[in-house]
């Protein structure tokens, strides 16, 4: 079933539009957030989760891609159950350990006129992936959206470790001068 027919049931409240909404997406959406919490039952609660938050949200919301919408809120909704994971139990990780990276780039900071800038951010990040090779776009999504190990990256890419780790300190220099660039205080 395409997205519009899915969405239409949404906006009926006919509650098969999370059944079809599971058949179509929920192996995407249960592979991104099995990759952020590294277990099969966590990852079934957020994709559980996330056909609750896409019923709550559609309507008003009438995302243009479902796919990208549903694993976007399976994806944050397996960051804030792995920040509560790990503010018990400070061990850290891959996930923080990627944010970390990024965050070198990209401020966490919420103030008044970040909330207005942050369509044109998106903008400027699109932008900025859209200019990478096919290779370098796959090797920052797959380290930074899906948060995939560097050891991930490395066996998927067939690169070494180095390299891989040296690719990304690049592409997060790129991404800021592209940043300075469009105008971005970073």
């Amino acid at each position: 079933m395409d997205d519009n027919k899915i969405i239409a049931l949404f906006f009926a409240r006919d509650e098969g539009a999370i059944e079809a909404a599971g058949r179509e997406y929920g192996a995407y959406c249960a592979a991104i957030a099995r990759g952020i919490l590294g277990d099969q039952g966590a990852a079934e609660e957020c994709v559980n989760d996330t056909w609750l938050k896409c019923w709550q949200t559609i309507p008003p919301q009438r995302p243009r891609s479902l796919k990208s919408y549903a694993g976007r809120i399976a994806r944050n909704l397996a960051l804030s159950a792995r920040r509560a994971e790990t503010a018990q139990k400070r061990g850290g990780g891959q996930v923080q350990l990627a944010l970390d990276e990024l965050s070198e780039v990209v401020s966490g900071a919420d103030t008044p006129e970040g909330a207005l800038d942050r369509q044109a951010f998106r903008a400027a990040l699109d932008g900025f992936l859209a200019a990478l090779p096919e290779r370098d776009r796959n090797l920052f999504l797959r380290r930074y959206w899906y948060l995939d190990s560097v050891e991930q990256l490395a066996k998927r890419f067939r690169m070494s470790r180095t390299h891989v780790t040296t690719t990304l300190h690049r592409l997060r220099q790129k991404l800021r001068v592209h940043l300075q660039q469009e105008g971005f205080e970073v």
